[in-house]
């Protein structure tokens, strides 16, 4: 069977696919990842067929923080939802059985889909249907914490995601001739499979039917990778470092979070690996060691603690490692990701990025080393979070309806 999967964004968006996409080409399909042209080489380099979608949403976090009004910000997510529905469009033209979409671009997989016939499966790395259970990712903190709270938060954020894509839609289905009324919110595809531990976030009883937690999917490492000597070297040298890294996060602020980074692994008294990322953050002294890209499942089982901004993939990633986490949220989902790592007892509290110095970074990170129960509840998840296989549920689905929804 032929699939495609369609995801957007940042690296933590795009890396999990590669590890899904991975075993549907070991199980014989013939499978294509449509994603931004800056991940070309880390699809292609897993062995999947790259379909490239406009945009580059690392500029996008650029433009947007240097917008100088709301009207000016709305223009330049427009901009960037139109192209990408173009793109979505044309990747699903290529030609596919099945389209598996992420969350963000379901609105567009979904209508693009419609217009050629082909069956969709929701493929979502975070919670995206409310409940009265929790509220879900992106609600304002202002939307209250009891049980009718959590569903009118959940139902806010659910609406606000699909007024990003609202008018891509419409020019959709004026260019495939498709009636008003068709179906495009994410909300509405089935089955749709969830790629996170119900571990660590369980299934909420109250969500519709064909709706599932699968567990993760990993990401799969480039064909023919080798840890680099510089990293392996320093792991070598001394006792476990620390990881700091906070993703797709803060771009252009490198040299500011450089310092401050080094100023608190010096207060903390420990070593230290730092990740550039999209800061661009850097690390000078024995005691730190700077580095792009290096796959989490190699390097964070090497490390004592993970700082990062509490992504999905990477949250995920620092459970599967069995490590303490010390989550600096910034935007969007990572509030909850990071609360999750406090509720689960990984991580001694959440330090918001808005409120980030070396002072306190420092202590939060002596905070995570200095209670072994940190480590132990962590190790203690990794090992139930190992016993669990995400893909197999979407491959025995696939196998089971070849196709057929």
């Amino acid at each position: 069977m032929r699939i495609l999967i369609v995801t957007a964004g940042s690296r933590g968006d795009v890396a999990p696919f590669t590890g899904l996409g991975r075993r549907l080409r070991d199980a014989g399909h013939e499978v294509a990842l449509a994603a931004h042209p800056s991940f070309a080489a880390l699809v292609g380099g897993c062995g999947l067929v790259h379909r490239p979608v406009p945009g580059d949403p690392r500029q996008l976090l650029r433009a947007w923080s240097g917008a100088a009004s709301r009207d000016e910000t709305r223009a330049l997510t427009r901009a960037y939802a139109d192209g990408l529905a173009d793109g979505v469009a044309d990747a699903v033209a290529a030609g596919t059985d099945l389209v598996l979409t992420a969350f963000g671009p379901a609105p567009l997989s979904r209508t693009a889909a419609a217009a050629f016939g082909v069956p969709v499966v929701g493929t979502y790395l975070t919670p995206v249907f409310a409940t009265s259970r929790f509220a879900l990712p992106g609600a304002r903190s202002s939307d209250g914490r009891g049980p009718d709270d959590h569903l009118a938060a959940g139902r806010a954020v659910l609406g606000r995601a699909e007024g990003v894509f609202a008018g891509a839609v419409r020019r959709l289905r004026a260019r495939f001739g498709l009636p008003e009324d068709t179906p495009s919110a994410a909300g509405d595809v089935r089955p749709v499979f969830h790629g996170y531990s119900p571990l660590v976030v369980p299934r909420p009883d109250d969500w519709p039917p064909r709706v599932g937690v699968t567990g993760y999917w990993w990401p799969s490492r480039p064909d023919g990778w080798r840890p680099p000597a510089g990293p392996a070297d320093f792991l070598r040298s001394g006792p476990p470092p620390v990881f700091i890294g906070f993703g797709s996060m803060a771009p252009g602020q490198g040299e500011r979070l450089g310092g401050l980074v080094a100023a608190a692994v010096r207060r903390a008294g420990v070593r230290a690996v730092v990740q550039a990322g999209w800061a661009g953050l850097s690390g000078a002294g024995d005691d730190i060691l700077a580095v792009g890209d290096v796959p989490h499942d190699w390097l964070f089982p090497r490390t004592a603690a993970v700082v990062h901004h509490a992504g999905a993939g990477t949250t995920g990633a620092g459970l599967r490692a069995g490590v303490p986490a010390v989550p600096v949220p910034v935007m969007a989902d990572q509030p909850f990701w990071a609360s999750r790592l406090c509720e689960l007892g990984v991580a001694p509290r959440a330090l918001p990025f808005q409120d980030l110095t070396a002072e306190a970074l420092g202590d939060a990170i002596r905070a995570a080393l200095d209670d072994p129960a940190h480590r132990r509840r962590a190790a203690g998840l990794a090992r139930r979070i190992a016993a669990e296989d995400g893909a197999a549920a979407v491959l025995a689905h696939i196998a089971s309806s070849d196709g057929a929804h």
